[in-house]
């Protein structure tokens, strides 16, 4: 049987606001395609890659920034920005990896909870492959891929009309004294980590990218083909 193709995106380093404009675009682009009546489709969407230029805090749908806490943040440098994605508050900065699949469930035959299940195992397979076996998912409310009570991968997505958009942001080299300026996902009394934290050497998102592209193939059974970031 022929796997579902997705459509590789990668940005390398931008501004976070270039990451939601190409997302968005990509969504209208997908949203106006036939449905899973089309047999010969086979195209499932498309997988944005990114690392944020710069220190970005985002809230999402339940909130999690108020209006002085926005100021607060801005101040130190950052922008702020308000998503559409699951979860509350967190940070995106350099050293972190983005993952945004823009996906038709019904072409992977996936429902949301099994896609939020496969970006978790992802995140737990590259784990595994860097020897940090510990690496694991935990029930709501700490949604994402933790090492013992620390956070390594935050997770929100957002499906309307059976298309994912948002994702993933496994933390390899970020700076984490940003997180320390709010309380990440709402999760009071626990830490974040890093991938060169745990392995005490320095492993950049460009080093992550390929075992990650590994992983993805394999968790959502799909081939990857490579898309000019312009589009």
């Amino acid at each position: 049987m022929l796997l579902p193709a997705v459509r590789l995106v990668r940005l390398g380093r931008v501004p976070y606001s270039e990451l939601l404009a190409l997302q968005e675009r990509w969504l209208r682009r997908l949203q106006a395609e036939p449905g899973t009546e089309d047999p010969s489709r086979t195209e499932a969407g498309a997988l944005l890659l990114c690392e944020p230029a710069g220190p970005v805090y985002t809230a999402g749908l339940r909130g999690g920034l108020t209006p002085e806490e926005a100021a607060r943040l801005r101040a130190l440098g950052a922008e702020v920005h308000t998503t559409g994605r699951g979860g509350l508050a967190t940070f995106h900065g350099p050293g972190q990896l983005l993952c945004h699949p823009l996906l038709d469930l019904r072409r992977l035959r996936l429902r949301l909870r099994t896609h939020v299940a496969a970006l978790e195992a992802c995140a737990v397979r590259l784990c595994g492959l860097q020897g940090l076996r510990g690496a694991r998912a935990r029930p709501a409310p700490y949604t994402g891929v933790w090492l013992g009570e620390r956070k390594i991968c935050a997770i929100g997505v957002r499906c309307g009309r059976h298309i994912t958009s948002h994702g993933l942001a496994l933390n390899c080299s970020t700076d984490l004294t940003w997180f320390e300026h709010i309380v990440p996902c709402g999760l009071f009394g626990t830490a974040v980590t890093s991938l060169s934290k745990e392995l005490q050497r320095h492993l950049t998102v460009d080093e992550v990218i390929p075992p990650f592209l590994e992983a993805f193939k394999e968790t959502y059974k799909c081939t990857l083909i490579s898309e000019d970031s312009s589009n």
